[in-house]
């Protein structure tokens, strides 16, 4: 337990040193309370925070998995190019302990920020306007950090199955596109191509469960359902969502994320001859 808090004190130090945690947490506070000022109809005035989760739901989306990946893609492919990986697996440390400590030091520094950016922002706001809802903030910050923790967890399987850090980077950045792009173009493409587009144009219309189960499947998806439905202003509006779509269905899609990648991570991480 002490060589895995020694490693992730490490990660925490090393990214507090090359100012990441501090960029991402400053990123984070400046969006947030652009969006929250400025909102989404371009009227000047301080939104409330349900409003402001509302309109930071698609930047989180975006912003949180190329932060996460951008932290673990060179967890060990990077140590590896650089030869400090095998001094670290000189001392009595073993691999899982290893991966865990990475795993628990970037997500810390994850978090950090998030706590530290949304936060603020959400203090900031809070005097500005009257009858915050907290709870609401605090389970959109708890749903950011989750998505953060599943994008470090699969980068990090990737930085196992690549040798070179430039790899692992070019891995991590068809990951992006893969989750929030390519995902729901090819699930909207299946679905023209099979009910047409003026079928789906109809508002009666709704899509069949298999589309829905590959759709929340997809991480960011879960996390985007996980805030929509536990927010009171947007779940109020929710009419198109089927029933299985709930807080535990989507907290088991995000942790079986993070679980699988970490365990095949290790699988990995231990075959290697380094």
């Amino acid at each position: 337990m002490n060589e895995i808090i020694t490693i992730a004190k490490k990660e925490i130090m090393d990214n507090w040193r090359n100012k990441w945690l501090i960029a991402v947490s400053a990123i984070f506070m400046i969006l947030t309370l652009v969006i929250s000022y400025f909102g989404s109809m371009g009227s000047a005035g301080w939104k409330d925070l349900d409003t402001t989760i509302g309109g930071m739901i698609a930047l989180v989306q975006i912003l949180v998995p190329i932060i996460g990946l951008m932290l673990g893609y060179a967890t060990i492919a990077g140590e590896k190019e650089k030869g400090s990986l095998a001094l670290l697996l000189s001392y009595p440390v073993s691999r899982v302990e290893i991966l865990i400590g990475k795993f628990l030091g970037l997500g810390a520094v994850l978090a950090i920020a998030n706590i530290a950016g949304f936060g603020v922002a959400g203090i900031v706001i809070g005097i500005n306007v009257k009858g915050v809802q907290w709870g609401d903030y605090f389970t959109f910050i708890f749903a950011s950090i989750l998505l953060g923790l599943v994008f470090i967890s699969i980068s990090m399987l990737f930085s196992c199955i690549f040798k070179k850090r430039s790899t692992a980077l070019g891995g991590a950045i068809f990951l992006w596109f893969l989750f929030t792009m390519i995902w729901g173009t090819i699930l909207s493409g299946i679905l023209i191509a099979k009910y047409g587009l003026s079928a789906m144009m109809n508002e009666n219309w709704m899509a069949p469960t298999w589309y829905y189960i590959a759709s929340i499947m997809n991480p960011i998806s879960a996390f985007s359902v996980l805030v929509s439905i536990n927010v009171t202003p947007i779940s109020t509006h929710l009419t198109r969502y089927p029933s299985f779509y709930t807080t535990p269905v989507t907290l088991f899609i995000l942790l079986s994320w993070i679980t699988i990648s970490l365990v095949l991570a290790y699988y990995i991480f231990t075959k290697k001859d380094l």
